[in-house]
């Protein structure tokens, strides 16, 4: 029994000696780490590198960024300040909150900053993507995109989205169990892109086996740039070339099939524009421009569709104070929408509705920021920004902490309204589609998509939360429930629309 208790005791002094020793090589890694970073300030500048951690080695502070979700920037800010350091997704970062230092970077594009997202991120999208472009090559791309979100455009896509919005609304309320709403709208604005931006003719079956690899692309667009099998990264680029092989194939099919058409959709629009500019889009760089043009149009629509049922649901008077405003102007009758009323003018003249989208946008914005690197040190809040690092400038929370907003926390949109009109106190305070030489050329799109959607949610009857509370909302990649948000959409008769009972059903299946 003695021997025994020795080697017990003796096993458990080499396992806490062991651990030790771990602790301690974690402790000095870690340290080393930090000042790895540290030693890269820009010397012939006086001021200090901006405060933070740099987390564990390699990994950074990424654990924490996802599992912390919005957590993460506003607990980092509190403790440093509007500008800190932090290493996210593979490389050293210094992340910047408020008007004022947005506005540096933003109006510092070519000369202080340049555009440059994570390494997973620009792989995914591809070198021929906008996002990716810098300088001339970039102006020279938004010339030609551009005329994609144009008036004329838009009033051509309206009708198009209007059936596919119906048709979707239609389909949520013939499903006797809630659906979940974020999946379902990224199934809808995935539907958007591919049939009326894009005007690919593709099969049900085929459409959601596209959007399955896409929602695995979407998924790894953030990830860490690891590149091994099994890893998020390697998933992202085997999507990516699944997504390039099928997008090829539709463009070859939709050149071979394009007579006949009754509008002008969007990829129509690109090539056109291209041979204006005098540059005709080659093949890759048609396929990077319709991938891109989806990512555009899917993962933050979807997120702010959602966002956007949510808050209807959380605020019936706002719903409400919508429907009225339909109906004075003549949109809205019997709880129809009336004919000839959907046109782009029509919609743009609804003031309050567009408040409603505004504060969708601000409380909840779709992504938390842009990424830049740093071409020229320059200083912010008395720090150093040096010359080599990445900078990312945060939307969220900047909106969170922009002091033109009063209640910051609260859904009000009349604060946008024209006796408040509180975004117009400064114009770095409100940014949810960036600002700059770089602000998405999608926004109008964007924001007519969500409307037509405010508008024939508010023609159907009802729908209503079918869980006891509201989910919890997660930031990354972009914002959306935990639950995905779990509602009740109710049958609605398409002459009447009034909700069907069951006994109604059931009398119209015996005539």
């Amino acid at each position: 029994m003695l021997f025994e208790s020795f080697d017990l005791v003796s096993a458990l002094a080499t396992l806490a000696a062991c651990l030790v020793s771990v602790v301690l090589l974690l402790a000095v890694s870690q340290q080393l780490w930090q000042l790895r970073w540290a030693a890269t300030r820009d010397k012939s500048c006086k001021l200090p590198i901006p405060k933070g951690s740099m987390g564990f080695p390699l990994i950074g502070e990424t654990c924490h960024w996802i599992l912390q979700g919005s957590g993460f920037q506003s607990s980092r800010r509190e403790k440093y300040g509007n500008v800190f350091k932090t290493h996210l997704l593979g490389r050293p970062l210094i992340r910047v909150t408020g008007a004022e230092n947005v506005r540096k970077i933003l109006m510092g594009e070519h000369s202080l900053v340049s555009t440059e997202w994570p390494r997973s991120t620009r792989t995914l999208l591809g070198p021929n993507s906008l996002a990716n472009s810098i300088g001339d090559i970039h102006r020279n791309k938004r010339k030609v995109f551009s005329k994609i979100f144009s008036h004329e455009a838009l009033e051509s896509y309206l009708p198009k989205i209007q059936l596919v919005i119906q048709d979707t609304l239609r389909m949520w309320s013939s499903n006797p169990d809630p659906i979940n709403v974020y999946f379902e709208a990224q199934k809808l604005t995935f539907r958007m892109a591919i049939r009326v931006l894009l005007g690919f003719r593709l099969s049900d079956e085929e459409l959601n086996q596209l959007f399955q690899v896409f929602q695995q692309f979407v998924e790894n667009v953030f990830s860490l740039p690891v590149d091994m099998p099994f890893s998020g990264y390697r998933r992202g680029i085997r999507a990516r070339e699944t997504l390039q092989k099928s997008l090829e194939k539709a463009i070859r099919e939709k050149f071979q099939n394009s007579q006949g058409k009754d509008y002008a959709d969007a990829l129509d629009i690109l090539i056109e524009s291209g041979k204006e500019h005098g540059k005709e889009l080659t093949m890759q760089e048609l396929k990077d421009g319709t991938l891109e043009l989806i990512f555009a149009a899917y993962a933050t629509t979807a997120s702010s569709s959602t966002s956007l049922i949510m808050q209807f649901l959380k605020h019936p008077a706002v719903f409400e104070k919508l429907r009225e405003e339909l109906r004075g102007n003549g949109i809205l009758h019997n709880g129809c929408i009336c004919d000839g009323a959907f046109r782009v003018d029509n919609i743009s003249s609804l003031h309050y509705l567009d408040c409603v989208i505004k504060e969708v946008l601000r409380l909840f914005s779709p992504i938390s920021g842009g990424y830049r690197t740093v071409l020229q040190t320059f200083e912010l809040d008395g720090f150093q920004i040096p010359k080599g690092w990445s900078v990312m400038y945060s939307i969220r929370d900047t909106h969170d902490t922009a002091p033109v907003f009063k209640d910051v926390d609260v859904f009000d949109p009349d604060r946008f309204g024209q006796d408040r009109t509180e975004d117009k106190d400064g114009r770095f305070h409100y940014l949810p589609f960036g600002g700059g030489i770089r602000t998405c050329l999608g926004k109008n799109l964007a924001k007519l998509f969500l409307k037509a959607l405010a508008i024939e949610l508010a023609s159907t009857s009802r729908f209503e939360l079918a869980t006891r509370t509201f989910p919890r909302v997660m930031p990354v990649p972009v914002v959306h429930p935990v639950d995905g948000l779990r509602v009740k959409f109710f049958g609605l008769d398409s002459n009447q629309n009034e909700i069907i009972t069951e006994t109604e059903t059931m009398l119209g299946a015996t005539v």
